[in-house]
């Protein structure tokens, strides 16, 4: 485990993922975790804001599409209604305009399925720092 993500484990940072795909939550968790971060998963966004744990998040990373409130959306009402914390997106279907609405609503890094697990690590430990 790398010393940065090792300080961030034991600071207490929990990252939330977010995704209707429950391959997909368990494949990420797993990962994070090899990396010594504490994790949550969610199956949906509104189970996410649903949830009183969800204001103990450090980080959010989530899928764009899924049933209910996408990740859009749930970036949204995160910006007013709080809390602002870093979020990091992922999609199978990138679309330009989609990504661009991401980064510019405050997202950290917006990743394309299939992604390599260190270029996940990169942007989990980018925004962390902020």
């Amino acid at each position: 485990m790398c010393s940065s993500a090792l300080s961030r484990a034991l600071s207490g940072v929990i990252i939330a993922v977010i995704d209707d795909d429950e391959s997909v939550r368990e494949a990420l968790i797993s990962l994070l975790r090899s990396f010594g971060y504490a994790t949550l998963s969610f199956a949906s966004a509104e189970q996410f804001l649903s949830d009183a744990r969800h204001e103990a998040i450090g980080l959010v990373i989530t899928d764009v599409q899924m049933p209910g409130m996408g990740g859009l959306g749930l970036q949204d009402q995160m910006r007013t209604q709080g809390p602002n914390i870093p979020r990091l997106f992922m999609t199978a279907y990138p679309e330009k305009d989609i990504e661009a609405r991401a980064l510019a609503g405050g997202a950290s890094c917006f990743l394309r399925k299939p992604f390599e697990a260190e270029t996940l690590i990169a942007c989990v430990e980018a925004a962390l720092k902020g």
